[in-house]
């Protein structure tokens, strides 16, 4: 059994170092693999910017920083400058955007003023509704509370009727039955 662990071994450890190798390589065919692409498409001419001309930039003349005579070309303060006609129709299209974009929300708050005011009017309509019923029931309540007090004088008028003659019974020999 000790004889053949180290070529079994041997051939794990091979397998390991190609699976390595490959994956260095295909690593580094990732990384670099993209920029080298576009750097050769722009060296054969397939990857031009038409629609971008280049940027003719002589800034010998101004210096961005006081720097050492052979650093002081830098054509990005030059190119950084404003192109009229591309900054008159970018801040064209950011205007229109920005209008349409204004309509937009304008449209959006009709459109929520106009639900609002439809429950306003529904809230409306039922607190009606609910003012029409409680006043029902007040003028129930009223009445029912006339007609119990014309019960209640009635009562007390029926009370002093019926004293008046069992009174006059009693005067008169009248006396009540008693229950066994």
């Amino acid at each position: 059994m000790a004889g053949g662990s180290p070529s079994l071994g041997g051939v794990k450890h091979g397998v390991v170092r190609l699976v390595l190798y490959l994956m260095a390589m295909g690593l580094s065919a990732y990384i670099v693999g993209p920029p080298l692409y576009w750097h050769l498409a722009e060296a054969l001419g397939r990857g031009s910017y038409s629609a971008c001309s280049p940027c003719n930039c002589d800034c010998s003349s101004q210096p961005l920083l006081a720097l050492p005579e052979e650093l002081t070309n830098f054509s990005l303060t030059d190119c950084a400058k404003r192109d009229t006609d591309v900054s008159v129709v970018t801040e064209q299209d950011f205007t229109d955007l920005l209008a349409e974009e204004l309509k937009l929300k304008e449209t959006e708050a009709i459109e929520a003023q106009q639900r609002a005011d439809l429950t306003l009017l529904e809230a409306k309509k039922l607190a009606s509704q609910y003012q029409k019923e409680a006043d029902k029931c007040s003028s129930g309540m009223d009445t029912c509370e006339e007609a119990r007090e014309r019960a209640e004088s009635f009562l007390l008028e029926q009370k002093k009727l019926t004293l008046l003659w069992e009174t006059r019974a009693r005067q008169r020999g009248w006396k009540p039955k008693t229950h066994p």
